[in-house]
Parts: C-alpha cells; sequence; structure tokens
C-alpha cells in the first residue's frame, strides 16, 4: 500500500473512531476496550463533579459474581463487560447499566498460579467482544448475547511459551484485523482476520518472550504501526504486512514490561517498574525501516502496571516505589514526585486525573497540574474485595466504575 493510501486510511480511521466517542452518553455509555476507543485512557465525559463529598461521591450500585480477577471494564451497546476466575474457568460477564448479570461465558481454563485471575479487558468492535484469556485462549463473542463465534490459542497457534505472570494484553482490532503479541517461534506480533481468526499477516520471530503490554496503533510518516512491549525491547511493525521496523531494547526487571507504549509525532514514551524508568524515543524513517533512538531517560517514574495520561505536555502517572511523578513530555524533567494516594493506576476525565491506589482502598481526585500533586478529593471504596486493586477504573457515562476482585463499584460523578 503506498503512502498516500496508508495516510487516507488512517484519517478514516481517526474519523470513525471520533465519531464512536461523540456517540457516547449517559444512556449509551461508550468505552469499547482498554483504555478506550481513542487508545490514551482520557474519558470524553464533561459536567462531572469537580469535588467529591467527604465520604464520596454516591454510589449508585455494587455487582457481585464477576469473578476473581484484574480486569477493568469496556462498554457499549447499553452494557458493561469485564471478566474474571469462576469455577476454575476465564469467564466474560456482561450486565446491564443497572448491575444486573445479563450474561456469562466461559472462554477457557483460568490462570490459577502467581496472582489468579484475568487480566486483560474486553474489546468490542461492533456487535463483537473479543477477549484473551491469561492463557492464550482468544475468542469472538457476540457481544449481546455471549454465543461464540470463534475461538483459538493464539500459544499453540505461533509456537509461543506463556510467561511468569500469563499474558495480560487486550487485543486490539484495527480495521479488520485483531492484533494480538504471542511472541512465538511462529510470529512475535501477529494480525488475524476479526471475521474468523485466520492468521492475515504474523512478524518474524526475535528473542524476546511476550511480556504484559497491550499494543498501540500508531501513524508515523505515512506508516500504520503496531507499538509494543516485548519481555525486554519496545517493537514496531507495520500494520499492513506485519514487517518488523525496529527493536529498541529496554531492560526491565523479572521482564515485567507492562505500559502501552505513547505515541504522538514520532515520539514514543515507555516505562517499566523495579526501578527500570522510563525513556523517551524518537522514531526517525530510514529507507523501508524505522530507527529508534533516545531522546531522554528517568529513573524518577518507573511505571509498574498502573499506565500513565499525556495531558497538556505533562506525563502523569505513578512509580513502583510509590510516589506519583509529573514529567515534561519534551525534556523529561520532573515537575514533582509526591506520595498521593500511595501506588497505583489512573484514568483522566473532564480536565481531572482519578488516581486509584492499588492497596488501602483509596480513590482521589487530582488536578493535573506540574506545580504539584494537588489532591482535591479523596475517599475509600467499599470493602468486601481481595487482593489488590490493579484494574485500572474508569469513567464513562457519568459514572466511576472501580473494580476490586470479584465486586465492581458504579458511582455517579455527575454534577
Amino acid at each position: 500500500m503506498s503512502p498516500s493510501k496508508r495516510s487516507l486510511l488512517a484519517a478514516v480511521l481517526v474519523i470513525l473512531v471520533l465519531v464512536s466517542q461523540r456517540s457516547a452518553t449517559a444512556a449509551d455509555p461508550y468505552w469499547p476496550c482498554f483504555h478506550g476507543a481513542a487508545g490514551d485512557n482520557i474519558s470524553t465525559d464533561t459536567n462531572l463533579l469537580k469535588q467529591w463529598p467527604e465520604d464520596g461521591p454516591e454510589l449508585i450500585w455494587t455487582a457481585k459474581g464477576i469473578g476473581t480477577g484484574y480486569s477493568t471494564v469496556s462498554l457499549a451497546h447499553g452494557l458493561i463487560f469485564t471478566a474474571g476466575n469462576i469455577d476454575g474457568e476465564s469467564v466474560v460477564t456482561a450486565l446491564d447499566l443497572d448491575g444486573k448479570m445479563v450474561w456469562q461465558a466461559e472462554c477457557g481454563k483460568a490462570w490459577t498460579k502467581d496472582y489468579p485471575g484475568t487480566r486483560g479487558t474486553p474489546t468490542i468492535d461492533g456487535d463483537q467482544l473479543y477477549y484473551e484469556t491469561p492463557r492464550g485462549d482468544l475468542v469472538c463473542l457476540n457481544a449481546k448475547s455471549g454465543k461464540e463465534i470463534w475461538n483459538l490459542n493464539i500459544l499453540e497457534r505461533f509456537a509461543a511459551t506463556n510467561i511468569k505472570w500469563a499474558l495480560a494484553e487486550s487485543v486490539k482490532i484495527d480495521g479488520d484485523l485483531l492484533i494480538c503479541c504471542p511472541f512465538g517461534k511462529k510470529g512475535s506480533i501477529v494480525a488475524l482476520d476479526k471475521r474468523t481468526g485466520e492468521t492475515v499477516w504474523a512478524a518474524e520471530s526475535v528473542d524476546d518472550k511476550a511480556a504484559y503490554a497491550t499494543p498501540t496503533i500508531a501513524q508515523f510518516d505515512g506508516r500504520r504501526i503496531v507499538l509494543t512491549m516485548s519481555s525486554k525491547a519496545l517493537l514496531g511493525v507495520d500494520g499492513t504486512d506485519g514487517k518488523l521496523l525496529f527493536r529498541y531494547e529496554h531492560i526491565t526487571k523479572y521482564d515485567v514490561n507492562a505500559l502501552k507504549p505513547i505515541c504522538v509525532d514520532g515520539y514514543v514514551f515507555i516505562s517499566s517498574g523495579y526501578g527500570s524508568g522510563s525513556e523517551m524515543v524518537r522514531l526517525t524513517t530510514a529507507g523501508d525501516t524505522i530507527t529508534a533512538k533516545q531522546v531522554w531517560a528517568s529513573k524518577e517514574m518507573d511505571n509498574h502496571h498502573g499506565g500513565v495520561i499525556l495531558w497538556d505536555g505533562y506525563i502523569y502517572g505513578s512509580s513502583s516505589r510509590g510516589k506519583w511523578v509529573c514529567f515534561d513530555w519534551k525534556t523529561g524533567k520532573t515537575m514533582y514526585a509526591e506520595r498521593g494516594v500511595g501506588k497505583g493506576s489512573l484514568t483522566f476525565a473532564d480536565g481531572l486525573l482519578y488516581i486509584l491506589s492499588e492497596s488501602g482502598r483509596k480513590m482521589g481526585l487530582v488536578k493535573p497540574t506540574p506545580e504539584g500533586h494537588e489532591i482535591i478529593s479523596q475517599f475509600k471504596i467499599p470493602t468486601g474485595g481481595e487482593g489488590k486493586s490493579w484494574a485500572h477504573p474508569v469513567v464513562c457515562g457519568g459514572r466511576l466504575y472501580v473494580r476490586h476482585g470479584d465486586l465492581l463499584f458504579a458511582f455517579n460523578v455527575t454534577r
């Protein structure tokens, strides 16, 4: 495909995403995949509370029976989707907007070793739902009924082995393609036909194993690029044919590269925990390939798996050592590093950061400013959930969704 055709296709896809985002309302909330339709973890909701009551926003309902896991939620068709371990199976659950069970579908054997439970989040595309279990079972279901359309195991098909804490990516849909990253002998990053599950292309094998990151689809210099983290590197492949464009080494302890890469105008931000730190990488076209070169690096933020937000030229996120850090996007200068609610995950809505601690059940509302970590309000989510609060919070349709173990809480954050 020529560069001009690639650019036209990218523009059409962007328009479709924006149309989807504009259609989201309180009556028909739309957050179709991990970190939302645009993949930036920024909600399009407006008219939200700028400060919470002392005991927190109104708890609308609590849903139980979604199983053990760390999957967050996606929303479409007036339904809420997530996944969890139930009776030895990985199970996708669909709830209505009142928190009532609509359907459940078994998708493969559950992950029951270290940190039992599901990881990835269901991806909705039209009437189809796609979900990858920690053991590599990939299913396509009817989103409205839960009926199975097709299934396969990506580890088996691409001759890959599972990783220490199991697969954690949420699959991406790009046009007619489903993108996933088994990192096997028969393909590292791969594209499947979303309608059938058949292989369309498979990027060449590398020595790396899979990591825990969800891939990012980016447009750069006339190319559609798939970016993701392997166990030891940032990789980019051509989104049309799977050609490996570059591999930029990024070593981290225990091979935990979990951050979904952020790409803006050929600059890619990556970060890993355990003291590994953050890097800004610049992409440059070199013939048919792309070179990746470090712009800056910092140990101040070593984001584990809670994600980061890019807003107004600054990056916000938690370090694995428990501080909330703000970086200047261009220079990597640390603007602040403060305790806040403690290490955790976050999302962004209506001009504010919503931050969730992985321990202590603390939820905070923070003003995104490089001057300091200003917590406007905070409260504790209800008791009853087990394990760490690793599921990223979601704000959609005027509600804040927080998952803790087998429980899902829905809070009213509309003014």
